[in-house]
C-alpha cells in the first residue's frame, strides 16, 4: 500500500473515532441538561444513574482519544494536519471532563436554591446552548467525513455564533446567581457551575476552529 492511500485510510479511521467521541459527549451533555429537573424532583436514584453514565462517558472518551493517538502515531509524519485531529481529540476529552465536574457540583445544589427565582430555568437554557454547540460539532465531523468542506465551514461558523450566545447568557446568569443566592456554599457551587459551562463552550469553540483548518485542507 502506497503512503498516500495509507494516509487517507488513517485519516478516515481517525475521523470515525473522533465522531464516536463527539457522539458520546453529546449524549453526556444532554444528560447534564436534565439534571436540574431531577434535582428539583429529588429523584436520587435517577440522579445517581445519570452521574454514573456521565462518568462512564468520560472514561470512554479518554479511551477513544488514546485510540486516535495510536492510529495517528502509527502513520507518523505521513499524515498532514494530524495536529488538528489530535488537538480536537484532546480538547473534546477536556470537554468530557468539564461535563463530569459540572454534573458533580450541580448534584450537590439544593432544590430550593434552583427553584429560587427560577434559576433552574436559566441554568437549563445555558446548558441547552452548549448542547446545540456540540450538536454543531457533531454535524461538522460528519461533513468532514464526507469531504464536504463547505458545509463543515458553515457549521463551524454557526457553532461560533452559539458560543457568543453562551457568553451573553453566562454573564447575565452570573449576575443573577450573585443577586439571588444567599448561602455561601451554594453561591460558590453555582458560580463554579456557570463558569464551567462557559469554559466548556470555549473548549468546543477551539474544536470548531481546528475543524475549519481541517476543512480548508480537504
Amino acid at each position: 500500500m502506497y503512503s498516500g492511500e495509507r494516509e487517507v485510510q488513517s485519516k478516515r479511521k481517525a475521523l470515525a473515532v473522533l465522531q464516536d467521541e463527539i457522539n458520546r459527549i453529546l449524549n453526556a451533555v444532554r444528560d447534564l441538561s436534565i439534571l436540574p429537573g431531577l434535582i428539583i424532583k429529588a429523584d436520587k436514584s435517577e440522579i445517581k444513574q445519570l452521574l454514573e453514565r456521565i462518568k462512564n462517558t468520560e472514561n470512554e472518551v479518554e479511551a477513544l482519544r488514546r485510540k486516535i493517538t495510536r492510529e495517528i502515531s502509527d502513520i507518523g509524519g505521513l499524515m498532514m494536519h494530524r495536529e488538528n485531529i489530535l488537538n480536537s481529540a484532546y480538547t473534546m476529552d477536556e470537554v468530557a471532563g468539564y461535563i463530569t465536574g459540572i454534573a458533580f457540583k450541580l448534584s450537590n445544589i439544593k432544590a430550593a436554591t434552583l427553584k429560587k427565582e427560577k434559576l433552574d430555568k436559566d441554568l437549563v437554557e445555558l446548558i441547552e446552548l452548549a448542547v446545540d454547540q456540540i450538536q454543531k460539532i457533531n454535524e461538522i465531523i460528519r461533513a468532514l467525513a464526507n469531504n464536504n468542506s463547505t458545509v463543515a465551514i458553515d457549521l463551524a461558523h454557526e457553532a461560533q455564533k452559539i458560543e457568543r450566545q453562551v457568553d451573553n447568557k453566562y454573564r447575565a446568569l452570573s449576575i443573577r446567581v450573585l443577586d439571588e443566592t444567599s448561602t455561601t456554599k451554594e453561591l460558590l457551587l453555582l458560580k463554579d457551575i456557570v463558569e464551567g459551562i462557559e469554559e466548556m463552550s470555549d473548549k468546543v469553540l477551539q474544536v470548531s476552529d481546528s475543524f475549519i483548518l481541517l476543512a480548508l485542507s480537504l
